[in-house]
């Protein structure tokens, strides 16, 4: 990406790896970056990541084909990031993550852009008892079907500073004298940094192999639930009980939850807690795209240190 001036579109660009892809891509020579949101007040603060002029916020609705379509007129490249964690509204699993990356492959397409890199997950599976698995599985399949020489990333659980899992539970141990273990606690991840997502997509858009592939980013070690818990209790240095909450009453406990406005738990969360997120034995991954992935280790204690007593700055964990 040198040369003439070339205009990246960012689908997603206000979410969680959105904000750090715009960054990165901030750094490249001769870029100009559209970020298309809903709501483009809260990428504002992303124009001091580039020079003056380098990035655009842009308010679109990804479920309108003209909006889409405004969006990519005139880029080079455009990503993918959209997702959501529950459905709300017309914002629906199908919606948002089933149907809405074809429609971003077809304007992709009609548009003349020359690159397309679509961001899915890891247990992405058209057979999965998980709507939310299902239609990542569906959007996958709509963005190669239209631009068959897409990218595909599938990142397992993301962590960072800023990420809806390590800071969730953290937060819940403060004040909870438990943490739950949906299942027992034996599903695995392989839980992988948002900064190497984000270079992840740089480097596939750097290297022509990566046209039509599809690559499955996991860190460099797997961890079951209970042991990520247990990696959050010895953190923040407290002491809680992990406590095993069968399927059955982890169900019925998210048929409650699902229906606060932010809920903390879904029953479809439940079910794709039933199938472990690791990196297929034999897949592509960071390996191919030349990056050593960050250990949990590494990133985990500069932002969990907050939670501890003291807000850790009592002398003893300094």
């Amino acid at each position: 990406m040198v040369g003439r001036n070339r205009i990246v579109t960012v689908f997603g660009g206000s979410g969680f790896l959105g904000r750090h892809l715009v960054c990165r891509l901030a750094k490249l020579e001769n870029v100009t970056i559209r970020v298309a949101c809903r709501n483009p007040r809260r990428v504002g603060f992303l124009k001091t990541a580039g020079a003056v002029g380098q990035i655009w916020p842009l308010a679109i609705d990804i479920l309108k084909d003209e909006q889409v379509a405004l969006a990519v007129s005139g880029a080079d490249v455009v990503i993918n990031l959209v997702g959501i964690l529950h459905q709300r509204g017309r914002y629906t699993f199908e919606a948002v993550q089933g149907q809405t990356p074809a429609r971003i492959a077809r304007a992709a397409r009609a548009a003349g852009v020359e690159r397309l890199i679509h961001v899915s997950a890891i247990g992405a599976d058209p057979g999965s008892g998980s709507a939310y698995a299902r239609s990542k599985a569906a959007g996958e399949v709509g963005v190669f079907q239209v631009f068959p020489e897409a990218t595909v990333l599938r990142p397992s659980l993301v962590f960072g500073p800023e990420d809806d899992f390590f800071n969730r539970f953290a937060s819940m141990a403060r004040l909870s004298p438990f943490l739950p273990l949906i299942g027992g606690g034996q599903t695995r991840f392989q839980p992988v940094y948002v900064g190497d997502v984000a270079e992840a997509v740089v480097a596939a858009l750097a290297d022509p192999a990566s046209l039509g592939r599809t690559y499955e980013l996991g860190g460099p070690a797997v961890y079951s639930f209970r042991q990520l818990m247990e990696r959050v209790l010895e953190e923040i240095n407290r002491r809680r009980a992990l406590v095993t909450i069968p399927w059955w009453l982890a169900r019925l406990q998210a048929w409650f939850l699902e229906r606060l406005p932010n809920p903390m738990l879904t029953r479809d969360q439940i079910e794709l807690l039933r199938s472990d997120n690791v990196v297929a034995p034999g897949s592509l991954g960071f390996a191919e795209l030349g990056i050593t992935p960050t250990s949990l280790d590494v990133v985990l204690p500069t932002y969990l240190k907050r939670f501890r007593p003291g807000g850790g700055y009592s002398a003893s964990q300094r």
